[in-house]
């Protein structure tokens, strides 16, 4: 099993904190901003309260590696999934509400429990993960910043 891994991003937003939250629950909103690669499902009916549960598939032929996911913390503003299959750790979202909107923060926490996986994960894909983890941020931020001029 591989050493435990964590991957931080933050970004401002200028949209309220119950938008941006909206951004990352909406099942409809978050298929906007995720890489296009990657595709959430409910397992049942989507649901971002304690115990829902889905499933994010990233969509490479042939393999279609998939992570099952639960939600084990929900606040206003925070949800984090857990999640288990060729990664298991945590997935954490929290708003924090500012002066200028809200400050998005991502944390990725995980372990790889295959070592060759995990070898194959550390030299091949660590570091586009990071990268796609900030694409991904300022493309929420369009997204919410879309919704938020919306409903003003």
């Amino acid at each position: 099993m591989s050493s435990p891994q964590v991957f931080e991003q933050s970004i401002q937003i200028n949209a309220s904190a119950t938008v941006v939250e909206k951004c990352i629950t909406d099942l409809e909103l978050m298929h906007r901003w995720l890489n296009p690669a990657l595709r959430c499902e409910a397992l049942g009916k989507w649901n971002t309260e304690l115990g829902g549960r889905s499933r994010f598939i990233i969509q490479i032929p042939l393999v279609n590696p998939t992570l099952k996911s639960v939600v084990v913390q929900r606040e206003p503003g925070l949800i984090v999934w857990a999640f288990e299959g060729f990664f298991k750790g945590r997935d954490r979202w929290e708003c924090q509400p500012n002066a200028k909107g809200t400050l998005l923060i991502n944390r990725f926490e995980f372990t790889i429990p295959n070592p060759l996986v995990g070898w194959g994960f550390n030299l091949l894909a660590a570091n586009w993960t990071k990268q796609d983890m900030k694409a991904q941020l300022r493309r929420l931020k369009r997204v919410a910043e879309e919704v938020y001029l919306l409903e003003a």
